[in-house]
């Protein structure tokens, strides 16, 4: 069948956003992945309103409003922890397990033989890292109901190997699964990346909420005014960062047999190696990090005795909680070490000299083989600085916006943000792939 050509001359004057999306809902096979992709997320916020057994909703709303340490993780579970469903877990042990598994594909030699067989390690690597989710799942269930064990949350829970505990572990392990096979039902059948969707509809589900929470805080919106500016100027500069990119001149030469012949042929294209390689990977490792010694401060602080113990931890949970300068401090710090932890050991999975060696290609003014290597360790140490300090900078404005407009129900988290725009604009990249594919004119410039 004949593909329409567009825009029409009747629907020139319409934004070219608004008129890719008319363009995608007309093509039937688009409309279904769209549609299933919104589908999908229905269900998962669905499941992110069925609480876990056990649960006293009074004194779980108390908890939170009496910790804020609470509301800070909630952030990391797209709101599903305030009402302790069985999604509270949210992906992330998952997005753990797979960066445990890209640390360590290049330390094992099994895991880096695996990674070197295309398709097929791909999919072995990734049923290994669906296996792994489960126990991490199982530990960070433990350790979100320990945490909350302190209040009245569970009124009737016998804590140990009893069956309301052993319901409460399991449901939430199975809720984090089922979580998964959505995200990769998305990928699949649907449009974008799936996991990331997930992140990306359990952060846009609660933006309302904290919204409106600013407003009932404050009784005057210019605070609320001038940090809906602040976001957006966060916003502008986590794309301008996210696109950035330095390139690398390079320039393939190869003999072809043509015509009886054999002919050299030659071509020059550029590497693109982006400012934000690591994406938002550092700011989960440095938040977790962060978070980790006030969790632990905070099962000694309720101490009946004044001892040692008892004073150092609350020390830490004073000193680094999350509303509080030493802990954006400590996180910015952090954040940068991550960034070219993380980005070092990617770039090195990526073999880019060897590649290029193999393939006919070169760096002019540079020797193949290790001074290539050398060369492009020197190009993406200096970018990644620029990226380091981009994130270390989005982990902390929340911080200053804090301060600037006293409007401290607004604590939207900053990898937040920044899943938001990443997924946005990943998703449109490939709704865009699909409208050029089908003759239709894309909106990305």
């Amino acid at each position: 069948m004949r593909q329409a050509q567009a825009p029409r001359q009747s629907e020139v004057s319409r934004p070219q956003l608004i008129q890719s999306m008319i363009d995608a809902m007309r093509v039937p096979d688009l409309r279904a992945k769209i549609l299933f992709t919104l589908a999908m997320l229905v269900v998962y916020r669905f499941i992110s309103h069925v609480p876990v057994p056990g649960v006293d909703p009074q004194a779980l709303s108390q908890a939170f409003e009496a910790n804020a340490l609470l509301g800070f993780l909630d952030l990391f579970s797209g709101g599903a922890l305030v009402g302790m469903s069985v999604a509270a877990l949210g992906v992330y042990p998952y997005i753990t397990a797979s960066i445990v598994m890209q640390i360590l594909t290049p330390v094992i030699p099994q895991l880096k033989a695996l990674s070197q067989e295309g398709e097929f390690g791909r999919q072995r690597i990734n049923q290994v890292t669906h296996w792994l989710t489960i126990p991490v799942a199982f530990f960070q269930a433990w350790g979100t109901l320990t945490f909350l064990r302190a209040s009245p949350v569970f009124p009737d829970v016998e804590f140990g190997f009893s069956v309301t505990m052993m319901a409460m572990l399991f449901s939430m392990v199975a809720g984090t699964m089922v979580s998964v096979w959505l995200g990769e039902l998305i990928t699949e059948r649907g449009l974008g990346n799936g996991i990331s969707l997930i992140i990306f509809g359990g952060i846009v589900a609660r933006f309302p909420q904290v919204v409106g929470s600013g407003f009932l805080e404050k009784d005057q919106a210019a605070g609320l005014l001038l940090l809906g500016l602040f976001g957006l100027g966060i916003i502008y500069v986590i794309v301008l960062f996210t696109e950035a990119q330095r390139r690398v001149p390079v320039q393939y030469g190869r003999s072809v047999f043509r015509g009886g012949k054999m002919q050299r042929q030659s071509g020059a294209t550029f590497l693109p190696l982006r400012v934000n390689s690591a994406g938002m990977i550092p700011l989960i490792f440095a938040s977790s990090m962060m978070i980790l010694p006030v969790t632990v401060a905070s099962y000694f602080t309720t101490g009946l005795t004044d001892s040692i113990f008892v004073r150092a931890a609350r020390f830490f949970s004073d000193a680094l909680d999350p509303s509080r300068f030493p802990y954006f401090g400590g996180l910015f710090i952090l954040v940068v070490l991550f960034t070219f932890f993380y980005t070092m050991i990617v770039f090195q999975q990526q073999n880019l000299a060897e590649n290029l060696q193999r393939n006919g290609g070169f760096i002019p003014g540079i020797r193949p083989g290790r001074p290539t290597q050398e060369y492009l360790n020197r190009v993406i140490i200096r970018i990644t600085w620029a990226g380091a300090f981009f994130l270390g900078t989005i982990a902390v404005l929340p911080f200053f916006a804090r301060i600037a407009t006293d409007v401290r129900a607004l604590t939207i988290s900053s990898f937040g943000l920044l899943i938001m725009v990443g997924v946005a604009l990943d998703t449109m990249r490939q709704l865009e792939a699909q409208l050029m594919m089908r003759n239709y004119e894309g909106f990305i410039r």
